[in-house]
């Protein structure tokens, strides 16, 4: 398992970030079986691989930080299976920061709406007109009407982690230039 070789390499941990999975489009019509294989894909490790950090955890007072998606808050259509996983991981994010509290282990997720990464970058490739694609989303965007960077991910997991965040627990915190809870049509 990659927690013994994490272990093993590292001696202890402090931080799980749960981040993979991908919108699959698995929608109402694909069935139970490619529903379940979507729950597989994007929520199902997330549980475990916090039952296996859990212990590692516990021992150092870490924290976990789950990656969700602003999917399981506003729907986008065609993707119940990535929608249902989200809503799950927003419902572990609270659910673990409650069980774990006894060990001093923090929980948190960081919510990204639309957020430029090599996937999204493929992704938007698919269009004919990618160029016209992503500007109709990013005119949707808030703040500055731009595609949240990577870096702005990556700098909101680091402070989470760190003992500058050392009292926030059970949070939904978004990255997302507004685009959840503005009015994107100001």
């Amino acid at each position: 398992l990659i927690i013994d070789k994490t272990l093993e390499h590292f001696g202890k941990i402090d931080v799980l970030v749960n981040n993979a999975g991908g919108n699959d489009t698995v929608d109402l019509d694909a069935g139970p079986e490619a529903f379940m294989g979507s729950l597989k894909s994007n929520l199902i490790h997330y549980y475990a691989m916090a039952h296996y950090a859990k212990a590692a955890l516990i021992e150092s007072k870490g924290n976990i930080i789950n990656i969700g998606s602003k999917v399981c808050n506003l729907g986008q259509g065609k993707t119940s299976g990535y929608a249902a996983a989200k809503g799950g991981v927003q419902g572990l994010t609270r659910e673990w920061a409650v069980d774990l509290l006894e060990h001093e282990i923090r929980v948190n997720e960081i919510i990204p709406a639309e957020a430029w990464t090599t996937s999204y970058e493929r992704w938007i490739n698919t269009f004919p007109n990618p160029k016209e694609r992503l500007e109709e989303i990013t005119k949707n965007i808030p703040l500055g009407r731009r595609m949240t960077t990577s870096e702005e991910l990556a700098d909101m997991v680091v402070f989470i982690a760190s003992d500058r965040a050392s009292h926030i627990t059970g949070q939904h915190l978004y990255v997302d230039g507004g685009y959840t809870h503005l009015d994107r049509n100001a």
